[in-house]
């Protein structure tokens, strides 16, 4: 392998919206992240609505949705 042309690897912490953290390889440090397997609805059986930039309301606007 050629030196000096691979990035830095580092242990670095992944910080949860919910507070969840955890230890992983990469080559950033400290990231932070909006969902985890410990809030995704996938895997807690729990609907979450992530709206960002009032795209759910929207959406039932545009649909007559009452909600």
């Amino acid at each position: 392998m050629k030196k000096d042309i691979h990035p830095e690897y580092f242990m670095t912490t992944i910080t949860c919206a919910c507070g969840q953290t955890f230890e992983v390889g990469s080559t950033r440090k400290d990231m932070r992240v909006e969902i985890c397997s410990n809030c995704h609805p996938m895997f807690t059986g729990k609907q979450r609505i992530v709206d960002t930039g009032g795209r759910v309301e929207r959406f039932m606007r545009r649909h007559h949705i009452k909600g």
